[in-house]
């Protein structure tokens, strides 16, 4: 089913855009390009390192040079490139000059910046001197063989861990120096919430003035709406970020590439995940059309119970009848018997363990043992094509959504209608929203070079086992 999902995504993806077949990647793009969604250009190693670095949602991640890599990797532009239209798309219609989505970009911004100038101080110029290695070894050590490379190299370590803990522990009064940090505690009192303007000053730093509206919504949570003290403590932390986003703007950390690139990431994901929620908010199917398309679309919707088996295969009735005998007085174990008795392959490995089994979908006889039984309970012997079965369940997961009326049942028919739709949306916007080109020729060069140079690679270790013994030996030695 993943598979043919994944075919009709692909398929999809080249119906509703320009096809470009065997014309080439235009100049001043990237030679790897694989589509270009207006001006944004979508390339092979930006889908490689996505495949590669993470897990991605609804997709395994086969190895360098399989067949099946490509098909992965058309699953992957399908979504690279409905990304990039609902994002122009959400810049049309001016998402990104709302309120809400400007201040929680200045909000990760904020954190990044913080972040990133907390570690430039804690971790810049950590020198250890040859003097202090020394004084260090005179102090805690008491042998002949005097100051080894391998010594010194556990003293520095020591020392810069020492030296970045004092820096750590001093950081909050570093971050003050000179700022006139001053905290109003007396217009901060909980129970005087109600009474208090938004724009009462409560804090003051560098010349700044902070107003109890810019910091109400971060004092006011369960934590501590209550408590003047953990109030006081969150405002602490609030002051040390802004004094953090400062320095760092000062230190110019906010021309850093990483950064940046963090920063674009955020903004246009973030964007576009806004964007695909106001849209589907504006969509209220009906209880009519919850119903209807939850009787065209069970079989997706719904989920039949499963049932996790142990099972032994035996090649006779009469033989199946004794080790359940043997089982049953204690002589022998469910584990025990698959490995010595049953004629499933490999029984030895699995210990017998089969697996989880929907109901309905085996044997009609072995379906009907199954899910009679209790969990624990030794069942059989019944036959089989294979042989003649003992059964034991060892987990069971109960049927969901199998009720239109099941509040929860609606709600999975709701999540999977408006998805359908948005995918719609998001096919009419590569229709006739904005010009997309893909290029299917280049992929098929990339994945044939890919996979001759998987190919290559794989014949140089056949031919050198002693180099790539060695190679296996030096991922292990990084590993442990």
């Amino acid at each position: 089913m993943k598979r043919i999902k994944q075919i009709v995504l692909a398929a999809l993806c080249w119906m509703t855009t320009n096809y470009a077949g065997a014309v080439p990647v235009p100049a001043g793009l990237p030679s790897d390009t694989l589509a270009l969604v207006v001006d944004k250009p979508i390339t092979f190693s930006q889908l490689n390192t996505q495949l590669n670095s993470s897990a991605v949602v609804g997709l395994s991640t086969p190895a360098l040079g399989s067949s099946q890599r490509g098909t992965v990797l058309l699953t992957l532009l399908d979504k690279a490139i409905s990304l990039n239209l609902m994002y122009l798309d959400a810049i049309k219609q001016g998402r990104h000059q709302e309120l809400d989505y400007q201040r929680e970009l200045k909000t990760f911004s904020a954190g990044l910046l913080a972040g990133l100038y907390r570690k430039h101080y804690l971790r810049q110029g950590l020198e250890v001197s040859e003097q202090e290695i020394q004084d260090y070894f005179n102090k805690h050590f008491f042998t002949d063989s005097g100051l080894t490379e391998r010594l010194r190299a556990v003293i520095e370590a020591k020392l810069r861990k020492q030296q970045y803990t004092a820096r750590k522990r001093a950081f909050r009064a570093h971050l003050r120096q000179g700022q006139g940090v001053e905290i109003h505690r007396e217009r901060l009192h909980p129970e005087e919430d109600k009474q208090r303007g938004a724009t009462e000053v409560v804090a003051e730093y560098g010349g700044e003035r902070i107003s109890w509206g810019e910091v109400r919504e971060h004092l006011s949570t369960s934590n501590h709406a209550l408590d003047l003290d953990r109030r006081l403590e969150a405002l602490e932390r609030y002051l040390d970020n802004e004094l953090m986003v400062m320095k760092a703007e000062q230190a110019g950390l906010d021309r850093d590439p990483h950064y940046l690139k963090r920063l674009a990431e955020f903004s246009k994901t973030h964007l576009v995940n806004t964007h695909r929620e106001k849209i589907m908010a504006g969509w209220q199917p009906s209880d009519a059309e919850l119903r209807e398309y939850y009787i065209r679309h069970r079989e997706r919707i719904a989920f039949r119970e499963h049932r996790r088996l142990r099972m032994v295969v035996l090649s006779t009735r009469e033989t199946a009848e004794q080790v359940k005998a043997s089982i049953e007085r204690g002589q022998i174990t469910l584990y025990e018997a698959a490995v010595k008795h049953s004629i499933q392959p490999g029984a030895k490995q699995t210990l017998g363990d089969f697996g989880w089994v929907e109901r309905g979908s085996g044997f009609p006889d072995l379906d009907e043992l199954a899910f009679s039984l209790e969990p624990g309970e030794l069942g059989g012997p019944v036959q089989s094509p294979a042989g003649w079965h003992l059964l034991q369940v060892t987990d069971q997961r109960q049927s969901q959504h199998t009720q239109f009326a099941d509040e929860t049942t609606r709600r999975a028919t709701r999540r999977l209608l408006l998805k359908e739709r948005l995918d719609q949306y998001a096919v009419e916007l590569r229709k006739t929203g904005y010009p997309v080109s893909v290029y299917e020729d280049n992929l098929n060069r990339l994945l044939r070079q890919e996979a001759n140079w998987m190919a290559a690679k794989s014949k140089a270790m056949a031919d050198n086992p002693q180099r790539a013994q060695q190679i296996l030996d030096g991922m292990r030695s990084m590993v442990d």
